[in-house]
């Protein structure tokens, strides 16, 4: 995915990722007045916040603070809030400088996802890399590759999600602003590869010049057996593959950075058939580094031409896991169809992604399933002799240096030649024979290698030889690669029963170590005859072998040494141990004085570069409530000493949690006055009532009676007595009402106040169990001489539909 960003940010589809729920209220514009751009941010998004210019909480990184990238090159980018901050969520995107992101060509470089479950590429909008899921984070962390040869200058942003509020700042700390490094020596073809545009052909040398050294790299060096395997590549056409970041590994590279053996990657090249032109080979270094006037740099020379126009090599420093450097289709041909004059290359080391080891003597772990080939960082292992807390560059461990020493052929760049061009173009031109001169001592020319063409056509063979002196550095000396053209097998009925195999693999060790053993050595078929028939050939051959032919009848035979153990510290200085066991006995049946144990020091990282080694989090804990809004905690412990040095991570987050609401009770009104009795003599009952003040919500507890009643006794009635008293109790109800009316009317009259009539009675507020009602007597007209308090609205309550349900 290319990714982009202007200073005002595009896409209706970052509106979900980047907020979430209810984000509509964050921006200005209505969401009907977003229009649809296919593969586009089409929003323009503006940050909602008051926050400051300049502030450094938030800050987006790129591994070594490069001030310019190198076209094609990896980076590692960070997001980081430095503490106690922390932002949910979060955008990275790329633009061209001077672009407003509208179109494709804004978007330049390659965003890589290193860990699926923290970040992801934007489902809706492809350019933008977002969080894979919104929770508290402190740093995230993408690779993102550089744009071709020719692209300008670059914006990485970033845009930080912390609550609902977003953070950007166009010049500020979440804005990095990279150009392209200004290359001295001619630039090549702009990737993705195009087709080459120059004519003729041109001959190239490549050296290789290593720096891996204990003063350059001390951490972790090993001092035994330090190396670079053998040097193979070749130069070959963009339908060929050798290597590539983000690619696995053939078989080939696998047993070059493994093991260091060039035999099988060399086996594949040669099957490669016409879109190799040359296969590039030079021999292993023992020891990695020595001063060049101690050990020349190797060299080796190749040749491209117009449809093998790329050049890629690899080779192995060991001991190691599965790491690398070399060069991956590097173009050599220019956009003015020329040939690059010279390039310059520092290397860092990648990895095949076969072995999982994570430093130089790790033991051999497979990767299950396979990675990818990726750049080493110094941010992969606290236990990497690379790691770097800080996340810096990786100091280069090599530098190649490929020059251009003649061309042969019509040339039609229009570049203008400089005079060491048609000097160096004639001359090579003109040799046709092998006019060395006697300052120059060569060692003998070796054999012809193996047509180019693995089908039958038309390929070419090369042979080498080395330079040994040149007794007079005013006079040049001869290439040391020599080509000619050849025919690939089968084409004959003589070659069609021919085997076509492999050089023979160097000889296995002596299978003793003392008196006579065998070894054996192996070769394979390249290519089976084409009329079907069975190689005869042999694939094996095996022969004695004398070691120490003076062996003493006391003398014992041993294995080799086993892998040395793990260290015994995991930082500072420890211990570690290798064992061999003993295979045969003295003859003479005495004690084998062979040793069978070795025990030597290590170091490992020094222990105060690492003191904040931590346990993952644990699970959040339960919500410190049952109901409601609670918090909740997590924990983590340090892992080194507290002695290693002072820890300012945190041990422990607090977050809000939200469980389902309380269940809310009933709340009513306390309970009226008793009423009176309602006889005057004998037994009666009086009443109370209560009001609902508020009903029960969430299941809380049910509301209670809001009517009681009990008995009530005043005295006996005497007879016929009861029936008058209840006529005049009756009686004395209907006086007491018509006087109550009349001083209501009274009333309404005075102070100053004229009152309407009482209003109906409202519907009970319950079917059963003690409901409401309630009646209004409002004011009519109101008197001038009035005052406030003594004419208003009046509201009368009483108990209704008492009867249980």
């Amino acid at each position: 995915h290319r990714v982009g960003l202007s200073g005002l940010w595009r896409t209706c589809c970052l509106l979900s990722a980047l907020i979430g729920r209810n984000v509509k209220s964050l921006f200005s514009e209505p969401s009907e007045r977003a229009g649809k751009a296919d593969g586009y941010c089409s929003r323009i998004l503006r940050a909602q916040s008051n926050r400051k210019e300049g502030s450094t909480e938030f800050r987006l990184r790129v591994e070594g603070d490069p001030e310019s990238y190198q076209p094609g090159s990896t980076y590692r980018v960070t997001l980081i809030a430095s503490s106690p901050s922390y932002f949910r969520g979060f955008t990275l995107i790329a633009l061209k400088e001077g672009t407003e992101g509208d179109k494709d060509e804004d978007y330049i470089g390659n965003f890589q996802i290193i860990d699926e479950e923290e970040t992801q590429f934007m489902t809706n909008c492809p350019p933008a890399v977002t969080e894979s899921t919104p929770r508290r984070r402190t740093s995230i962390q993408v690779f993102w590759t550089a744009p071709p040869s020719g692209s300008g200058c670059v914006f990485l942003k970033a845009s930080i999600v912390q609550k609902r509020i977003i953070y950007f700042q166009d010049e500020g700390s979440l804005t990095k602003r990279m150009c392209e490094r200004e290359s001295l020596y001619g630039e090549a073809t702009d990737k993705p590869l195009l087709d080459c545009c120059a004519c003729g052909t041109a001959k190239y040398r490549v050296t290789f010049y290593g720096n891996w050294s204990e003063k350059i790299h001390p951490k972790d060096y090993p001092r035994r057996a330090n190396h670079w395997s053998a040097i193979i590549g070749a130069s070959h056409s963009k339908n060929y593959v050798l290597w590539e970041y983000g690619g696995l590994a053939s078989e080939g590279v696998k047993q070059v950075a493994e093991l260091g053996s060039p035999v099988k990657m060399e086996e594949e090249i040669r099957q490669k058939g016409d879109d190799v032109l040359t296969v590039i080979k030079m021999k292993a270094q023992w020891p990695a580094w020595q001063p060049l006037n101690v050990r020349a740099a190797p060299s080796a020379e190749f040749s491209v031409d117009r449809t093998r126009h790329l050049m890629s090599f690899l080779t192995m420093l060991g001991p190691s896991p599965d790491w690398n450097v070399g060069l991956s289709a590097e173009d050599l041909c220019t956009k003015e169809c020329g040939w690059a004059q010279k390039v310059v290359q520092d290397l860092i080391p990648w990895d095949a992604g076969t072995d999982s080891g994570v430093s130089y003597e790790s033991p051999n772990k497979p990767s299950a399933p396979q990675d990818k080939i990726r750049p080493l960082t110094s941010l992969d292992h606290p236990q990497s002799p690379f790691y770097d807390p800080e996340g810096g560059a990786i100091t280069p461990v090599a530098r190649v240096v490929v020059e251009r020493i003649a061309r042969k052929g019509e040339q039609c760049n229009i570049v203008p030649d400089n005079v060491d061009d048609i000097v160096a173009d004639i001359a090579q031109e003109e040799k046709e024979e092998d006019d060395t001169p006697e300052t120059c001592i060569y060692s003998n020319w070796s054999p012809w290698s193996a047509c180019s063409s693995a089908t039958c056509e038309k390929g070419k063979r090369m042979r080498q030889r080395m330079l040994k002196a040149q007794l007079d550095l005013s006079v040049p000396c001869p290439h040391t690669q020599d080509f000619e053209p050849c025919m690939g097998p089968g084409c004959s009925d003589e070659d069609a029963s021919t085997c076509m195999m492999s050089e023979w693999i160097t000889w296995s060790p002596c299978s003793l170590s003392c008196g006579m053993g065998t070894r054996s050595r192996e070769r394979y078929v390249k290519q089976f005859p084409d009329d079907g028939s069975v190689c005869t050939l042999p694939t094996e051959e095996t022969e004695n072998c004398v070691v120490n032919e003076e062996c003493s009848p006391s003398s014992c035979l041993v294995t080799e040494w086993g892998e040395w153990d793990v260290c015994s510290a995991t930082c500072g200085l420890g211990m570690k141990r290798r064992e061999r066991m003993v295979k045969m006995p003295p003859a003479d049946g005495s004690i084998c004085g062979t040793e069978v144990l070795e025990v030597e020091k290590c170091m490992m990282p020094e222990c105060h570069t690492i003191p904040c080694m931590l346990t993952p989090w644990s699970d959040w804990s339960d919500c410190s409530v049952t109901c409601g809004k609670g918090l909740r905690t997590r924990q983590r412990m340090l892992k080194s000493p507290v002695e290693l040095g002072e820890c300012t991570e945190e041990l422990e987050q607090v977050e809000k949690c939200m469980l389902p609401e309380c269940p809310i009770d009933c709340i009513m009104s306390e309970w009226s006055e008793w009423s009176e009795c309602n006889k005057s003599c004998g037994k009666g009952h009086t009443i109370r009532t209560r009001m609902v003040k508020l009903e029960p919500q969430f299941g809380g507890d049910p509301c209670s009676e809001t009517i009681q009643r009990k008995k009530c006794k005043i005295r006996k009635c005497s007879r016929g007595q009861a029936n008058s008293d209840e006529k005049k109790r009756r009686k004395e109800q209907r006086e007491k009402r018509r006087s109550k009316q009349g001083r209501t009317e009274v009333a309404s009259e005075h102070p100053g106040c004229k009152m309407r009539p009482w209003s109906s009675w409202t519907e009970c507020t319950k079917m059963c169990g003690g409901g409401i009602q309630e009646r209004l007597m409002t004011v009519k007209q109101k008197f001038k001489t009035t005052q406030l308090s003594s004419c208003k609205d009046r509201k009368e309550i009483r108990a209704c539909n008492v009867h249980p349900c």
